[in-house]
């Protein structure tokens, strides 16, 4: 009886030493070469599942990674400066539009000119203490045009104002004699352009005789707030969306970027939600340390390294740790990859400070293989101490050699 009880909790002991998804919590396969599990992964513009091998961060592959430029923070084609655009599916023309020359202002539909003649105070309506010169002065019509007395009707739409004070001394030359006159803009009603998202005062902006560009345009709404994301703004003009990157204007000098905008343009300032990484596993945070901070960290300007999340994260658990089994799983924009860092050295973060991130990476540190031990041991215990209740002469030995 008692050798069929004995043989019996020797298969429930050893299944769970074999079942290895009883132990609690996420690891790797002990010196695995390649994901368990098939990835989706973009060859010949075409989406194929195949397992992906964990590449080895050492000094080559620094050295292959900082060869190609757009592994760079401001290089044209860093995945930072795509990922937001892949993750909405907007299809924003990467670019500016083409640049046109800069043309004086042109009048429009409710705006309001000043006229002044001079010598002659009968035909100027005089601003005052009480009278604003928006007040005092002539409101252009939807239609596109004012009346002026003895010149009659005035066509003002898509004119410059010396255009139009060609046009009333001309008119009024008839009458007066040496006519010498006066036009201004007085109030800017006609054109505006409208600026929302991360800025600190999102609304319309009027364009005015000052050009007015995305960087002026972004000043006045009261600057951009931490949370933008700088590489991602968007235009749209018309049917089109473009895609800006400020970034390389502030810190690349990149003067194309700075787009002089038009009537009805829309500036789209983006959070920064998409440029996190994730730091899982056995860190620090949730054993008492730094209690309340979230595993994912915001990427500054969409930079990062690996010490760095690593940092952020909370760094390793001295006591739960394999500082030998460092991953990094990455999968945006259809280009999965694995990579994998041994540090039980400190001096491999050396290579982690130049390993750079993307966004949405995801930093996973394994548990060390003792306290996977100890895991099984603890599931273990409960059974056993369960078990020796039916007959308190009946002593598991799960662990004893038999012959």
């Amino acid at each position: 009886m008692f050798s069929r009880i004995n043989f019996f909790l020797l298969l429930i002991l050893l299944s769970q030493l074999a079942a290895c998804t009883l132990i609690p919590g996420q690891h790797m396969r002990a010196f695995s070469t390649q994901s368990s599990t098939k990835m989706p992964v973009t060859e010949d513009n075409e989406t194929v599942l195949k397992k992906l091998n964990i590449q080895r961060i050492n000094a080559q592959l620094i050295i292959d990674m900082e060869r190609d430029l757009n592994n760079r923070s401001l290089g044209p084609d860093n995945v930072a400066n795509h990922y937001f655009n892949y993750r909405i599916g907007s299809k924003a023309i990467k670019g500016t539009p083409e640049k046109e020359p800069y043309d004086q202002y042109r009048v429009g539909p409710r705006d309001i000119l000043n006229i002044t003649v001079w010598g002659h105070p009968e035909l100027t309506i005089p601003a005052g203490e009480f009278r604003s010169a928006e007040t005092a002065g002539n409101v252009v019509g939807e239609d596109g045009t004012f009346f002026y007395p003895f010149a009659g009707v005035i066509r003002a739409a898509g004119r410059t104002v010396e255009e139009i004070r060609a046009e009333l001394t001309q008119k009024l030359s008839k009458y007066i004699e040496n006519v010498q006159l006066d036009v201004r803009v007085a109030g800017y009603r006609s054109q505006r352009v409208y600026v929302v998202g991360e800025v600190a005062q999102p609304g319309i902006h009027l364009v005015q005789d000052i050009p007015l560009t995305v960087l002026e345009a972004i000043n006045r709404a009261g600057g951009v707030k931490p949370e933008a994301d700088l590489r991602n703004i968007t235009l749209t003009r018309e049917d089109k969306t473009y895609s800006i990157n400020l970034l390389s204007l502030y810190e690349g000098g990149d003067i194309r970027q700075n787009v002089l905008l038009k009537h009805g343009d829309v500036v789209n300032v983006p959070d920064n939600e998409f440029n996190k990484v994730f730091v899982l596993g056995e860190t620090t945070i949730g054993r008492g340390f730094n209690t309340g901070r979230p595993r994912s960290v915001a990427m500054n300007k969409a930079r990062m390294t690996l010490t760095e999340a690593l940092s952020e994260g909370g760094s390793f658990d001295q006591e739960t740790a394999d500082a030998a089994r460092v991953f990094v799983f990455r999968s945006g924009l259809g280009e999965s990859a694995i990579y994998h860092l041994d540090a039980r050295s400190p001096d491999a973060l050396i290579l982690a400070e130049r390993f750079p991130l993307q966004p949405r990476d995801i930093v996973f540190v394994d548990r060390a293989e003792g306290i996977r031990w100890n895991q099984i041991i603890n599931q273990i215990q409960p059974t056993v101490q369960l078990l020796n209740l039916f007959d308190g002469s009946l002593r598991v030995q799960p662990f004893r050699s038999f012959p």
